[in-house]
């Protein structure tokens, strides 16, 4: 999968939010000054090649919807993130996120449940049976 550039992530983010949507839909959500709705198209459409997006044809008209989950893209790019800048160490990046923002305790036990229950989730499993304190 690849990495969105800023623009295209803007457009996905609200195409998450809406579920589904026309060029005209898209550019309502977006902040002002509103951009050109030939740019938005475009950028849609660059998405749909990328694979992000796929489109229900009414005549001339099209309503786009994601193909990729606001979850899944995040899982990837943080996977890359994590790789490039910590050495796919989860561990490095925790730290430097806790030293930059000191974070106090209680934010990264509460950051640790978190994780221990998305890895729970992921593999099916109960996370508070498997939570130790």
């Amino acid at each position: 999968m690849k990495e969105l550039t800023k623009a295209e992530e803007q457009i996905m983010q609200i195409l998450w939010d809406l579920e589904e949507g026309f060029v005209n839909d898209i550019i309502a959500k977006m902040p002002e000054p509103k951009p050109a709705y030939n740019t938005v198209s475009t950028i849609v459409r660059i998405l749909e090649k990328k694979g992000f997006v796929a489109y229900k044809a009414y005549g001339k008209t099209h309503q786009y919807f994601p193909l990729i989950s606001r979850k899944n893209y995040t899982r990837m790019f943080m996977r890359n993130f994590m790789g490039s800048y910590f050495g796919n160490s989860f561990k490095e990046m925790v730290s430097f996120f806790a030293k930059e923002d000191n974070m106090s305790v209680n934010e990264i036990e509460e950051l640790m449940q978190e994780i221990k229950n998305d890895i729970a989730e992921e593999s099916g499993e109960n996370a508070s049976t498997n939570t130790k304190k």
